[in-house]
């Protein structure tokens, strides 16, 4: 069930979003808003990916790090990186400095450039997943919110084939929730209907 997260503003939100202002504003402005925007989806792939292993509070407090250091996750330009660039990322404090994900990165940009050639672009790819609209999820408890599910699994299997890295089938749900590819707001949190 959801539940206040602040005195200040008592609206029921969806556990997970705590009580510290970047979470409850990533919750609140974000999290399950359908994006169909390349730029976007490129941003959270990247993110999810970085999460692995790690809290999105963690991430969260590092994106503006992830922004500066990837050029405003410029696509063409990331997928053009090369072992300098490997160097500069794996230096900078202000991302996840982890030798895999950075190498990942650069992979994933390139992925999404050949992905494009294929099919246009990235959103139409990842919205296909879903049938080109959002899954709308009544969760009641966030004990009901899977890990993965069928569609998560096969966008996994996908992108996995056409070289990106880091998409497992839990990355993939997450960046699934995140990007609204699925409403998963418990129907108790404010934002389920909105959204």
């Amino acid at each position: 069930m959801a539940r206040p997260a602040r005195a200040d503003d008592p609206r029921p939100r969806c556990p997970w979003a705590g009580t510290t202002e970047p979470m409850i504003a990533y919750h609140d402005r974000e999290w399950g808003v359908p994006r169909r925007d390349d730029a976007g989806l490129f941003e959270f792939l990247i993110l999810e990916g970085a999460q692995a292993g790690l809290s999105w509070a963690t991430i969260l407090g590092r994106r503006e790090g992830y922004r500066r250091a990837l050029h405003g996750f410029d696509v063409e330009r990331v997928a053009r990186y090369g072992p300098r660039d490997v160097a500069r990322l794996m230096a900078d404090p202000g991302i996840v400095r982890n030798r895999l994900k950075v190498e990942a990165t650069i992979a994933n940009a390139r992925a999404v450039l050949a992905l494009r050639e294929e099919k246009g672009s990235l959103a139409v790819h990842l919205w296909g997943f879903v049938g080109d609209a959002p899954l709308r999820h009544r969760f009641r408890q966030a004990s009901e919110v899977p890990a993965h599910t069928a569609e998560s699994d096969a966008m996994s299997k996908d992108l996995k084939r056409r070289g990106f890295k880091f998409v497992g089938t839990t990355i993939c749900y997450a960046l699934m929730q995140a990007v609204g590819l699925v409403n998963d707001h418990l129907v108790s949190c404010f934002r389920h209907d909105e959204v």
